[in-house]
């Protein structure tokens, strides 16, 4: 007779997944937009607010170096969240990722400027970041997961994909804000109160994505994982303690956080030097206007959260990989179009542009959620995801911006902004080409086969369905 413990989870309905698949998307929709308004500030706005004694390009500069704190968090809130879903569940951090987010980008809407209070201003700022940053690290964990465990084997890659659509969701959100904020106010009614709106805006999302992911379920998953440890450990009273999800995960998925970590690494690149940098160049070597520039994010953004899940679909077809590689290279072969079209100036040409970067981009980030979520046990995966996702921003996303414009800054040229990202596609394409696909695996099964020693063994079999 079998236990309840091995009993397989009881399946999501239609509505239940729909519901799920709404409140992560809205959520995550609420910590992309607080974590780019703050990109798209730093780029615009934050230079003179904040670093008002410096160079314009440095005081950019500093203002990214701010940017790139944050990034620098999200390891730390990828462990910390990491640890405490996998022993307490997705939902409970979840909830707590977005009150932490949703708090410091209000409080950045209250903050005095450098003018007001000095050094303290900036010193502010980057503590606030650095909040941001250590719940965006907890965030995409927990969001991709409670999807993909709710999902539908078949279309997982479809329904994870839709928590991804939260970036470009955000990024449209902030950039629509921002561009609409800058239209309908002068330059020094922008840079005086008008930048702070969109910041205390965030009060008003937060509320509404706490309502919806309340009341979702936690993962049917995760809680018969939770139920089959307890059910071994009542088994077995000689047990020693439970290993931390940590542990587990070095010791078991360590190859598993490094492709992880590699295939990052263009997307993330790519995605801040397309939507991040891309201001500070376009309004400075193009010599195009700051509302051009945000218009042609708002509208390749848009196109962007439209293809994401059609690409998350065909990962369902013919595997991550696939897709995936094909993402890495075409983003790495679009570099040097791509910033010859922003050159000529032209506001379709910029259009054209973006759209095509960030339509590539899709491609790797689409089929993310479920590969990285494949990659995992359960009672691990959490960790592993966010530790391999969070840890590679630290590399990747949080000094695209900084570099790209020291490099502008020091050879006044396209070029070698071109190569770094180009060369952050052939380190994904080398680590997406040795991983094994991950499509055929079945979440549950690679948890409820382990006995109570090892996940390996589970893995492993997982791997060969």
């Amino acid at each position: 007779m079998a236990s309840a413990a091995s009993a397989p989870p009881t399946p999501t309905t239609p509505g239940n997944l729909k519901r799920i698949v709404a409140a992560s998307l809205i959520g995550t929709t609420i910590e992309w937009y607080d974590f780019f308004l703050y990109g798209s500030a730093a780029a615009l706005v934050f230079n003179k607010l904040f670093f008002p004694d410096s160079d314009p390009l440095v005081g950019t500069l500093l203002s990214f170096l701010t940017y790139a704190v944050g990034f620098a968090a999200r390891p730390l809130g990828a462990l910390v969240f990491g640890h405490y879903g996998d022993r307490l569940g997705r939902k409970k951090l979840l909830v707590l990722s977005l009150l932490l987010m949703g708090g410091a980008t209000f409080a950045i809407g209250l903050l005095p400027t450098h003018a007001t209070v000095g050094s303290a201003a900036p010193v502010l700022l980057t503590a606030l970041r650095l909040v941001q940053g250590f719940a965006l690290g907890g965030e995409w964990g927990g969001a991709v997961l409670l999807v993909s465990e709710h999902g539908d084997a078949r279309r997982r890659g479809f329904w994870a994909s839709w928590p991804q659509t939260g970036a470009p969701a955000g990024q449209l959100l902030a950039t629509g804000v921002l561009s609409l904020l800058t239209a309908v106010l002068s330059d020094s009614a922008f840079t005086s109160w008008g930048w702070r709106i969109p910041f205390l805006l965030s009060g008003v999302l937060v509320m509404v994505g706490l309502w919806i992911r309340l009341s979702v379920d936690e993962s049917p998953v995760f809680k018969q994982a939770l139920a089959q440890a307890e059910a071994r450990k009542a088994a077995d009273q000689d047990a020693g303690p439970e290993k931390l999800p940590l542990v587990s995960v070095l010791r078991h998925h360590w190859r598993d956080v490094l492709v992880a970590m590699g295939a990052r690494m263009a997307e993330n690149i790519s995605y801040y030097v397309i939507t991040a940098f891309i201001l500070v160049y376009a309004t400075t070597a193009a010599d195009v206007s700051k509302q051009t520039a945000l218009n042609a994010v708002l509208i390749a953004s848009a196109v962007h959260f439209a293809v994401i899940p059609l690409w998350g679909a065909l990962s369902d077809r013919v595997g991550r990989r696939p897709v995936y590689l094909l993402g890495a290279a075409g983003i790495g072969l679009w570099m040097f179009p791509f910033f010859s079209l922003i050159d000529t100036g032209d506001f379709g040409n910029l259009i054209l542009a973006i759209t095509v970067g960030l339509v590539l981009h899709g491609a790797m980030y689409a089929p993310q959620a479920a590969f990285f979520a494949e990659m995992f046990a359960t009672r691990m995966r959490y960790s592993g995801a966010s530790i391999g996702a969070q840890f590679a921003s630290v590399a990747a996303g949080a000094p695209a911006p900084l570099i790209a414009t020291a490099l502008l800054d020091d050879y006044d040229s396209s070029t070698p902004i071109a190569l770094y990202v180009i060369a952050a596609a052939v380190l994904t394409l080398i680590a997406v080409g040795v991983a094994k696909e991950t499509r055929d695996r079945d979440l549950a099964d690679v948890e409820s086969t382990a006995d109570a020693g090892s996940v390996t063994t589970a893995t492993a079999d997982a791997r060969t369905v």
